[in-house]
């Protein structure tokens, strides 16, 4: 499974980037907000550091203005990953981009038919959302297992399946068992992955018992 980041913190990304298992980043609106930077500064920033896709959203509205400012945002770098919303002026776009061979992820997927319509507009990534889904009640992971059901029955269709809305390792864990492509994560749920109680007291008891050694060594 690839692992993007979904951030715009550069400090997060400049510590985990260069652990090799960082496979891209994701961000948006509300991320680069945080920032509290400009837009196109922090995704040419990111860029240089993340070899691999990083997507920028579109911000404004309507069928030619979100055109234009995709094509745009894809001039910052050639890793860009134009983030459009899952409209049908969003598939529009996208329809468009993909016909210039420019990288799309249509987010703010929230149905099996929406995945589909994604998919058939050449989208290179879909992100449907677990988390905001399960807020409402409904099986955010249920969702995932229909789209991937879908998708395999059409071999055909070269998009990927990127989980968003990550709120809790498990997310992870049940994506990758149904075959999920990839999944973008918060860096605190990324960090989440390699922490384990066990691990940490197991390698405490580890110190410990190596200190006893040293100390009858020496005694």
């Amino acid at each position: 499974m690839k692992i993007f980041l979904d951030t715009a913190d550069i400090n997060d990304i400049k510590e985990l980037v260069p652990t090799g298992l960082i496979n891209g980043v994701t961000t948006n609106p509300s991320l680069i907000l945080q920032s509290d930077r400009p837009f196109k500064t922090v995704i040419r920033e990111i860029c240089e550091i993340v070899p691999g896709p990083v997507s920028a959203e579109v911000t404004s509205s309507g069928y030619e203005n979100m055109l234009a400012e995709g094509r745009e945002l894809a001039k910052i770098a050639a890793n860009v990953v134009v983030k459009l919303p899952l409209t049908m002026d969003g598939l529009k776009v996208c329809r468009q981009l993909a016909m210039s061979n420019i990288s799309t992820n249509v987010t703010l997927c929230f149905s099996a038919t929406q995945a589909l319509l994604a998919a058939k507009a050449g989208a290179t990534y879909v992100s449907p959302f677990i988390g905001r889904i399960d807020d409402v009640s409904v099986d955010g992971l249920g969702l995932i297992f229909d789209i991937v059901t879908i998708f395999n029955q059409y071999p055909s269709l070269s998009t990927e399946i990127l989980a968003a809305s990550i709120r809790h390792p498990l997310h992870v864990v049940e994506a990758a068992k149904m075959g999920v492509s990839a999944a973008t994560l918060p860096p605190k749920i990324f960090k989440q992955l390699y922490e384990h109680p066990l691990t940490k007291s197991g390698l405490a008891q580890f110190d410990a018992d190596w200190g006893r050694v040293i100390a009858a060594q020496n005694a």
